[in-house]
This record gives C-alpha cells, sequence and structure tokens, in this order.
C-alpha cells in the first residue's frame, strides 16, 4: 500500500511540473485562440496514446460500462482547459495557476458524492479557507479587469475537480490509462474541430513549435495524473500538486516578470496552507 501511496505522489508532482510547463509553452505560443491551442494541446496525446496502445497490444478498447464516465471525463476536462487555457493568456502565470489548483479541493468534493469517500468536518472547513484564499486571488470587483480571466480560471478548476474524479472511478473500474487519455483527447480534438474549421488562426512557424511542445508537456502530465489517482485516494496525494503553483510562480517572474499583488500572495498561502493541513491530518 505505502509503495502504491508513493508512486502515486511521484506522479503527482511529476503532472505538476509537466502541467507548468504546457501553461508556459501556451503563453509563449501568443494571441492564438484559446480552442485553437487546446487542439493542439491534445493532438500529440491522440497520438501517444494510440502508439502507446499499439505497441502494448491492447489496442482500443474501452469497456462499455465505463463509456458514461469516459463521456463525462471528457467534457469536463475539456471545459476546464479551455478555460485553463484562457486564464493562462490574460492573468499572471501564478494566478492562473492556482486558480486551477482549486481542483484538488473539488475532488474531495466530488469523490465524497460519486465515489462515497469519507470526508469529515474539519474537511469541509479546509475546503472553506481554501474558497478564501481564492477570492483573494481573484478579487471580484467593478473595477478589476481580469475578472472574466480569473472566473474562467476557477471553471476550469471546478471542472478539471470533476474529471479527475472521473479519472480515479474508471480506474478504479478497470480502465487502462492509456484509454482513458486516448478517449479523453480524441473527444477534446473533435468537439473543437468544427471551430478550427471556420476560424482557423494562422500561426507562424514557432506558434507551431510552441504548440506542439505543449501538447508534448500535456501528455506527460496526462498520463501522471491519471496513473496518480488510479494509485490513491485524492486526500492522501492531493497536496503535492500544489508544487505546481511554486514552478509558475518561480517560471512567471523569470520569463514573462509576472509580479503578483500582496492580495494574491495572500490567497496562495491559503490555499497552499489548506492543502498542507489537508495532508498533516490525513496523515495523522
Amino acid at each position: 500500500m505505502e509503495k502504491k501511496k508513493s508512486k502515486a505522489i511521484l506522479y503527482i508532482c511529476s503532472s505538476a511540473f509537466f502541467f507548468n510547463l504546457m501553461n508556459i509553452f501556451v503563453r509563449l505560443s501568443g494571441d492564438v485562440p484559446s480552442i485553437q491551442k487546446s487542439f493542439f494541446r491534445n493532438l500529440v496525446a491522440v497520438f501517444v496514446a494510440f502508439f502507446m496502445l499499439i505497441k502494448s497490444g491492447e489496442g482500443f478498447h474501452p469497456q462499455k460500462k465505463n463509456l458514461p464516465i469516459l463521456l463525462g471525463r471528457s467534457f469536463f476536462g475539456t471545459i476546464g482547459i479551455l478555460c485553463n487555457f484562457y486564464a493562462v493568456d490574460h492573468l499572471p502565470l501564478a494566478n492562473a495557476s492556482i486558480l486551477n489548483k482549486m481542483a484538488p479541493f473539488m475532488v474531495l468534493i466530488f469523490s465524497y458524492f460519486i465515489l462515497k469517500e469519507k470526508l469529515k468536518p474539519i474537511h469541509f472547513l479546509i475546503i472553506l479557507i481554501a474558497f478564501t484564499g481564492c477570492f483573494f486571488v481573484v478579487k471580484p470587483s467593478p473595477d478589476n479587469m481580469d475578472l472574466v480571466g480569473s472566473l474562467s480560471g476557477l471553471i476550469g478548476g471546478f471542472s478539471a475537480g470533476l474529471a479527475y474524479t472521473l479519472v480515479r472511478l474508471a480506474g478504479l473500474r478497470g480502465e487502462k490509462g492509456a484509454t482513458i487519455v486516448l478517449f479523453f483527447s480524441a473527444f477534446s480534438c473533435l468537439s473543437v474541430l468544427p471551430y478550427i474549421a471556420f476560424n482557423y488562426h494562422p500561426m507562424s512557424l514557432n506558434q507551431l513549435s510552441m504548440l506542439l511542445l505543449a501538447g508534448a508537456s500535456a501528455t506527460a502530465a496526462q498520463f501522471s495524473v491519471t496513473a496518480a489517482y488510479s494509485h490513491a485516494p485524492s486526500k492522501e496525494i492531493s497536496v503535492y500538486d500544489y508544487t505546481q503553483v511554486l514552478w509558475a510562480a518561480l517560471f512567471g517572474f523569470f520569463i514573462f516578470g509576472d509580479i503578483p499583488d500582496l492580495w494574491s500572495v495572500v490567497g496562495y498561502f491559503l490555499i497552499i496552507g489548506a492543502a498542507v493541513v489537508m495532508f498533516l491530518y490525513n496523515k495523522k
């Protein structure tokens, strides 16, 4: 059991690092529409997951009983990506990352209702603290020009939380990780294809390269997060997902010159602090 948990921690830390790389490459791709970015982000994953399934000799054979779960995971995962990419383009990188990192808390809530994983009152108190921290980052007001980007990031975090819960459910019901990734990536590509066909934004070679690198990073992150939530309950590993915020703040400062304001920093501490307390309580 401890070995599986250690693997899950390694996987979740890897996913945090690669998701951060993905955000950096998405930002560097410039003024390409978010929907078009999401298409190339998932296109790489389609080929990688398909190749892995063919190489393993298993092929793409999702279980019929898991189709509703896979569809739900794909739908909410796609919403999460689109909202996250919009936030990355309109907010400091660390702000976009911390809002997306509401996902682990949402996993706890959805796991309670969907997976029947037990939660105690202190878990809900910690979640409330995390939401408070989120408001410090969003700072909702009529004068806040980043409000739409902040709300987009928040919705992306909620959607990702539900998607990750369904990933765990599919894994518990025997679905292979590569099948989950391929189903989601293909669904996401096909769902935005009509928009791409009629509203394609011409890209330079550099922009295309950045999006392909974002896709490669996202593929590594997707396989990692799928493996993580298949190996251990979210309440035991979710705190390690917050290492992405630290990477985002570091790279955001050195690459983009992002400097978060004081209230955003307070929000970071509240959300990360809530995650650490959650981890320590569960360990106890």
